[in-house]
């Protein structure tokens, strides 16, 4: 799978439960949109990965990756400790500078 190196470090912090990677993967004004909600810098955004690995205890596999304009979406299957575990999820990414500007999850 042909992913940008930025993301394939994002989902191998995921699958390694570590949280030092993400400094290192978004930028610092980032911007990730989950759940209805918006969290907006690298503090805000390693709370919210915090959080959701403590609820959800769960892991994203990458199954394919393209291009749709200015975003990178990666759809991947995720488990975790939730209803219908395993599901498809889509990641939209936006990158700028080599980091992740904006993420969304669908």
């Amino acid at each position: 799978m042909d992913m940008p190196e930025i993301l394939s470090a994002y989902f191998a912090a995921d699958k390694g439960k570590d949280p030092s990677v993400l400094s290192n993967v978004f930028a610092s004004d980032a911007i990730v949109h989950d759940e209805g909600q918006d969290h907006v810098g690298a503090d805000a955004i390693r709370d919210w990965w915090l959080a959701a690995k403590a609820k959800y205890n769960h892991v994203a596999e990458p199954i394919d990756v393209h291009q749709a304009g200015d975003e990178t979406v990666v759809r991947a299957k995720v488990s975790g400790q939730f209803p219908n575990s395993p599901i498809e999820l889509r990641y939209f990414f936006v990158i700028k500078e080599g980091k992740v500007a904006e993420m969304g999850v669908k």
